[in-house]
């Protein structure tokens, strides 16, 4: 599956003039677009309790509904509609309601704590919100009015109530593509969030061109179970299969067991996830054969790798047919292609799933490039890269250093208009070309791959003047389970030189600390031998020199990604 010589949005002409104008259409027009070719496809669904699916007819019947109702409640194009609540068919349609009305959405976290979503309500000039009934009582004083997503309990219209009692006025406002659609809030690792103003052209072009890269239809089952209000869930898991008439099963809990048994019922088969998620099937399957037996967990591991070796040098797959025992018991039987992205993904989980007979790509991108900017063609993988740049999008490596790595820039249809209210934080990165800073370092090879360092305001620097990106070495403790969080940060190494050092800051899984019966000498000893076990796979002025066993959890963003300057904060003195 490699790019395609036709262009996947090229059924788009048939509706050109028609149905939308322009290069493409906005959200609402590709929403629609998809419910006249697919009126009775499943659009979206939940299980649990209450299942619930729409098909994109009815899906749409009740959107145009919604939206008119908030139009009747003085929502209109120059409104932003805050939006915060566990990934479900509601949230989706409050999603679309607000677009089909011509506002401006808001989606905002459903974790963060009631004082900061109210001030993330008043900074993004939210006056109408739509959300998870925990959520009302944080905002209502502050906003003109307020859709339920799941109670009946709390004064607030329900959505699913209102959702057949109005209809949509022909005066609607129909967004323009350079129209702001939606503001995202970053979840940066270090200073304030940053509101990223993503117009309906980012977005729906970032949608149909990364389809370039990678193919998807309308009998596809996407899997909806990370965070919706993220812009990497919501373009690769909410907007892709909204735009080829594909379903989206939405996902309410991020534990094994939920997981698997979403995979089975909803007979999924495009798979979104982040490495964590992937590592932890891998590692469950190995688990499970080990248990087995020592001969069978021999023997399946030959056939994996025979099952490696007719795929990489015959490109024949047979795993899907030689493992479809193990798959049906990992729920996956019906999964055809899985969707990486967040962080690097180790060797031993990619191999596999390649082995299984199950495609993997890999991706890079950011919020201010709506996301995707990066897709591993299926039929090249290469591990250690995040893929080639979706075209016509361009990509440039500024200030190289001796290895090819410098700052990544991105310019394309994908770039962000802007951080909302903060133009400066927007000339920082954003030049008058067009080019995106992204922040982030790496090379380009000869045939166009990527391949990330980690980010510029990270680096450390050595003796010597050598640059060590903390992300690289982080990256392999993956595997060890010893480990609930680890954090590399620098240090002082010589006072008088001012040379940093590499050090760990490792804090211990609780099934580490039961089995060393809470010794904290021999905790650290078993962290010790870990680190050995790294540092001898690591080039030696990126070894890790100081080891600091940390007993409380390091802050997090909303994506459990660690605050790493609260982190250099905490123990630079330590």
């Amino acid at each position: 599956m490699g790019k395609r010589e036709t262009k996947p949005w090229a059924f788009l002409d048939e509706f050109r003039g028609v149905d939308f104008n322009g290069q493409w259409p906005n959200l609402k027009e590709m929403f629609h677009i998809t419910a006249k070719r697919y009126p009775d496809r499943k659009c979206w669904t939940e299980f649990g309790k209450d299942p619930l699916t729409l098909t994109y007819r009815e899906a749409e019947e009740k959107i145009v509904s919604v939206a008119g109702y908030l139009r009747s409640q003085g929502v209109t194009k120059d409104s932003h509609v805050g939006l915060s609540g566990r990934n479900s068919v509601n949230w989706a349609l409050g999603f679309f309601s607000a677009v089909y009305a011509g506002a401006v959405i808001v989606p905002l976290d459903n974790a963060i704590h009631g004082d900061d979503l109210k001030k993330f309500v008043s900074f993004g000039d939210v006056d109408f919100f739509i959300g998870d009934g925990d959520r009302l009582d944080y905002v209502k004083d502050g906003v003109k009015g307020c859709l339920c997503l799941d109670s009946d309990k709390t004064g607030f219209p329900l959505i699913s109530d209102v959702a057949l009692k109005e209809e949509l006025p022909d005066s609607a406002y129909n967004p323009m593509g350079s129209d702001v659609a939606a503001i995202l809030f970053t979840s940066g690792t270090t200073g304030l969030p940053k509101g990223v103003m993503l117009t309906h052209d980012n977005l729906v072009s970032c949608c149909y061109q990364a389809q370039a890269n990678i193919n998807t239809f309308y009998w596809d089952v996407y899997y909806a179970v990370l965070p919706l209000h993220h812009a990497y869930t919501m373009q690769a898991a909410f907007f892709e299969p909204m735009s080829v008439g594909a379903q989206v099963v939405f996902g309410k809990k991020l534990t094994v067991n939920q997981l698997l048994s979403d995979l089975k019922e909803g007979q999924i088969t495009i798979f979104l996830g982040v490495p964590l998620l992937f590592n932890k099937l891998a590692k469950s399957l190995q688990e499970g054969l080990k248990k087995r037996g020592a001969a069978v967990y021999r023997s399946v591991n030959f056939l994996l790798h025979l099952s490696g070796f007719l795929r990489d040098v015959l490109h024949l797959n047979v795993g899907k047919k030689m493992f479809a025992p193990l798959l049906k018991q990992m729920s996956l039987e019906n999964t055809r292609l899985c969707i990486s992205g967040g962080g690097p993904l180790p060797e031993f989980t990619a191999s596999m799933f390649h082995r299984l007979g199950i495609d993997f790509v890999q991706g890079y991108g950011m919020t201010e490039t709506s996301p995707i900017t990066h897709l591993d063609p299926v039929e090249n993988f290469v591990l250690e890269s995040v893929g080639q740049i979706i075209s016509p999008y361009q990509q440039k490596i500024v200030e190289p250093d001796d290895e090819g790595n410098g700052l990544i820039f991105i310019k394309g249809s994908c770039v962000m208009k802007g951080y909302y209210k903060n133009p400066q934080a927007t000339s920082e990165v954003l030049d008058q070309d067009g080019w995106l800073n992204t922040g982030d370092v790496g090379h380009i090879d000869e045939h166009g791959y990527l391949y990330l360092s980690g980010r510029r305001k990270n680096v450390i620097v050595t003796e010597g003047g050598k640059n060590v990106f903390p992300e690289e070495i982080e990256d392999c403790f993956q595997l060890y389970d010893e480990l609930a969080q680890v954090c590399i940060i620098p240090y002082i190494e010589d006072p008088v030189l001012k040379n940093e050092g590499v050090r760990l800051l490792a804090l211990p899984s609780e099934s580490l600390i039961e089995k060393c019966s809470g010794n904290s000498a021999e905790i650290e000893r078993e962290i010790s031998h870990i680190v050995d076990e790294v540092n001898s796979n690591l080039i030696s002025y990126k070894k890790i020199t100081k080891l600091t066993v940390i007993d409380k959890a390091l802050e997090t963003t909303s994506s459990a990604k660690i605050k790493r300057a609260e982190a250099i904060k905490r123990y630079t003195d330590c």
